[in-house]
């Protein structure tokens, strides 16, 4: 099986509460798209908190934007606002950086010239679509006329290969670190 050298989605929006639920759908659909069906709840939910923290923090309806990344091994998920302070993460369990930290494998945060970015990685591999093939007959059983019974071959249905997503933007390197400019 080939792994995507990249598949990458962006989307600009204003943080309002009212967009966190439309954003995470949009996340889902993407994530299902690229066959990552286990990664979603919790990809999700980290967007979720990030938005929340913007909103939160920054003001209502502050810019930001939202980016998956998925090289094939890892799934990168950030987002960029226009705030110039770095979060920390709070020794309150329970909400903000913690519930993203406990739904990642790694985390952080960076400046940019234009605000930050905060990102969270999630180990992925692909999942492999093995095709369906007739069974084979463990052992020949005689049929009523003493003949070696053969099997019916059943047709097997070819897999319909979905569509490569264009990547929007250039492509990233393989690494799971979100380097900021």
């Amino acid at each position: 099986m080939t792994l995507p050298s990249d598949r990458h989605y962006t989307v600009e929006l204003h943080a309002s509460a009212e967009r966190v639920p439309q954003i995470q759908r949009i996340l889902a659909a993407h994530l299902r798209y690229w066959s990552l069906e286990l990664h979603t709840e919790p990809v999700c939910r980290g967007v979720a908190e990030l938005l929340t923290n913007v909103h939160r923090h920054i003001g209502p309806d502050a810019p930001c934007v939202v980016e998956l990344r998925w090289s094939g091994r890892h799934l990168t998920a950030s987002v960029a606002d226009e705030g110039p302070r770095l979060p920390k993460l709070s020794s309150a369990a329970g909400g903000g950086l913690s519930r993203v930290a406990a739904l990642s494998d790694s985390w952080g945060t960076c400046g940019t010239p234009d605000g930050k970015v905060i990102w969270f990685t999630r180990r992925v591999e692909a999942t492999r679509k093995v095709p369906l093939t007739a069974p084979t007959p463990l052992r020949s059983v005689p049929d009523a006329k003493g003949q070696p019974a053969v099997p019916p071959v059943l047709p097997v249905e070819p897999l319909v290969p979905v569509p490569e997503v264009a990547a929007a933007g250039p492509a990233a390197a393989a690494s799971p670190v979100v380097t900021c400019a």
